[in-house]
């Protein structure tokens, strides 16, 4: 007998070789109908496959986010069956589940692929997964494999199995379709009844521009119908919140051809809102001990050597600047951190003058591959709300808890109070990636983890998504639809010190190694901004918008009364332009509308006389007649709100 310990506690035995299904169903019939699969001491496992040792066992549903990830990954194998099935000849990449579905990466030939052909692929996944087909497991030797892959032609599972480990390596077959898989899958197909392939895309062999592109079809399915139609209720809802759409409407960024991808234009009105988020962030960290630097837009090559990030990135980065000089290179700058480490070192350091904290908005550049570019959430050259900290050891938790209070002011400013802060550890299992020692980062990782736990903040533990110089806390914030961005980041850095030889004084005479923390409440402007755009639907708080008012006169003749209301609120410090086209007043208002303005205020003939104005707020809200001066107050109180 083995005993398996569920996740209230309780113990149960059970026969050596006992499934996760079994378990379910020594539960309740209906429990054991919603297990997608299982997690077996921290691995998630078929439901099927037997557990031969004591283990404690998390039974996962579609209400689990390891449970809906097995259930889309398993439909990523049926759109592969489909497509098999309905195009001779097709070959595949990689299809894994993601965060919003699935995608499988397809070799059709020179065959042209595109969306027309979705419903038809719909229909095929549909008509397999009611066979109810089984997931199966084989463990195959790695000669098998290759020879499996070989008769069958596909130089891209042949190309992905050359990496695998002889004795580690599995297959998974549904129906007549074969596929190499660690797993693990569904008990069958049957449980998926809803399907939606949502997009097409391309996307190169491993990431590499110098491979074939092969094409990318995204998809999502779900166990019932209805959760479909809510589905597609979101996505309308995501599109009129999509920050290229609402930046373009608003008349906030522009990318150009000419400029470059992936490198944005701020247009004046985006270059309002960006500076308000600047301003407001900077007299939060001056109050805070910060001081304000500035350093350039390249560094030399020798920097980013130093600092280990020309080994890590510089594949990412852009090509090196060579100079009229031989052999001497520049890089255009991918961080901040090199830069302020130099600062840090343009004078001698005592443990008094500790902790010091410099602070930049700085313009860095990583080259994204083409198809990896997204709007502003995926550009080349973004600015950061970067800061370094160099602090004493005993300072860290204080300094490193202190930057948490300032990140969740940020959030709070801005609505966003739906966040998980992610602990994002180092991998275990393979050191090879990060640099520094061991006793660093066991340093770095009780520093956050403790700082988090005084402050209070929910909290998950991510192995594996460590910095390659030290442990983060990454914040997952939720939007207005619950979609989950990465936004801001602290991390502690025990390691860019030793490199860059950085020192103080301490109290004992000797010389000491700083800490170094980095932390950037929004993460990027760019990135922060997008999602704030599709947050707030475009309609942001009144004190970051571009414009908080316009002024509508009815016709020509109120035009000077106009332009004198607009200056003595413009005064005011409260912003706002007026429409002097000729248009009626109604087009006016909606064009306003479309423009997400907050309040509009007209100005007729009645107004003029009585030395009012008609205010409407946006959303068609009408807030009658009121005094210039009531209006003034009206807006500084929300402002101050």
């Amino acid at each position: 007998m083995i005993n398996i310990t569920l996740p209230d506690g309780s113990v149960r035995q059970y026969e050596k070789g006992t499934t996760a299904m079994q378990v379910a169903l020594s539960i309740s019939e209906g429990l054991a109908r919603n297990v997608l699969a299982a997690e077996v001491n921290g691995e998630v496992w078929d439901a099927s496959r037997a557990i031969e040792d004591d283990a404690h066992v998390k039974l996962l549903t579609w209400n689990d986010d390891k449970g809906k990830s097995t259930f889309w990954h398993s439909s990523a194998h049926l759109l592969a069956e489909a497509l098999e099935a309905l195009y001779q000849g097709v070959k595949f990449g990689i299809g894994p589940s993601i965060e919003t579905g699935f995608y499988y990466d397809v070799d059709f030939g020179d065959r042209e692929f595109s969306s027309d052909e979705f419903k038809q692929i719909e229909d095929k996944m549909l008509e397999l997964a009611k066979k109810k087909e089984v997931f199966e497991r084989k463990a195959v030797s790695k000669a098998d494999a290759l020879a499996y892959f070989t008769e069958k032609g596909d130089e891209y599972k042949l190309d992905l199995i050359k990496d695998l480990e002889d004795g580690k390596i599995t297959f998974y077959s549904q129906g007549n379709f074969t596929d190499l898989c660690r797993g693990p899958h569904i008990p069958n197909t049957g449980v998926i009844k809803a399907i939606k392939l949502t997009n097409v895309a391309g996307a190169y062999w491993r990431g590499d521009e110098s491979r074939k592109q092969l094409t990318r079809i995204y998809g999502v399915t779900f166990p019932k119908a209805s959760e479909l139609a809510d589905y597609v209720r979101f996505i309308e809802e995501a599109k009129k919140r999509d920050h290229r759409k609402l930046g373009k409407e608003l008349e906030l960024f522009a990318f150009s051809e000419k400029v470059g991808a992936g490198l944005p234009l701020w247009l004046p009105k985006g270059a309002a809102l960006r500076q308000k988020l600047q301003d407001f962030l900077q007299r939060a960290q001056v109050k805070a001990g910060y001081e304000p630097v500035v350093t350039p837009h390249i560094g030399h090559k020798q920097l980013y050597v130093t600092s280990g990030h020309y080994e890590k990135y510089g594949a990412d980065a852009f090509q090196p600047i060579h100079t009229p000089v031989e052999g001497e290179e520049f890089f255009l700058k991918p961080m901040n951190c090199p830069h302020h480490c130099e600062i840090y070192k343009t004078k001698p350091r005592s443990y008094k003058d500790l902790p010091v904290r410099f602070a930049e908005f700085g313009t860095v550049y990583r080259y994204e591959q083409s198809g990896e570019l997204h709007g502003l959430t995926r550009v080349r050259g973004f600015t950061q709300d970067d800061a370094h900290l160099f602090c004493r050891p005993d300072q860290v938790k204080e300094e490193f808890k202190k930057v948490i209070d300032l990140v969740l002011y940020v959030f709070g400013a801005l609505g966003f109070d739906n966040f998980t802060a992610q602990v994002s550890l180092r991998d275990p299992e393979n050191k090879t990636k990060y640099i520094g020692s061991d006793e660093n980062w066991a340093l770095a990782e009780a520093a956050i983890m403790e700082a988090a736990s005084e402050k209070n903040l929910p909290t998950v533990v991510e192995y594996g998504e460590a910095a390659f110089y030290g442990p983060k806390l990454d914040f997952m914030v939720k939007d207005a639809l619950g979609r989950k961005w990465q936004l801001g980041t602290i991390q502690v850095d025990y390691n860019l010190p030793e490199r860059f030889e950085l020192e103080y004084t301490g109290s004992d005479n000797q010389k000491h190694r700083p800490v170094m923390i980095h932390r950037a409440p929004f993460g990027s402007l760019e990135r922060f901004v997008a999602v704030l755009i599709e947050h707030c639907a475009g309609q942001f708080p009144l004190w970051l918008a571009p414009e908080q008012f316009i002024v509508l006169p009815v016709s020509e003749k109120y035009e000077d009364s106009a332009k004198n209301l607009l200056e003595s609120l413009n005064n005011s410090d409260i912003r706002g332009l007026i429409d002097l086209r000729d248009e009626k007043v109604g087009r006016k208002i909606r064009d306003a509308e479309v423009k997400k303005i907050p309040y509009m205020l007209i100005v007729g003939e009645k107004e003029t006389e009585s030395g009012t104005v008609s205010v409407r707020k946006h959303g068609s809200v009408d807030l009658g007649s009121m005094d210039p001066q009531a209006f003034k107050e009206l807006l500084i109180k929300e402002i101050t709100v």
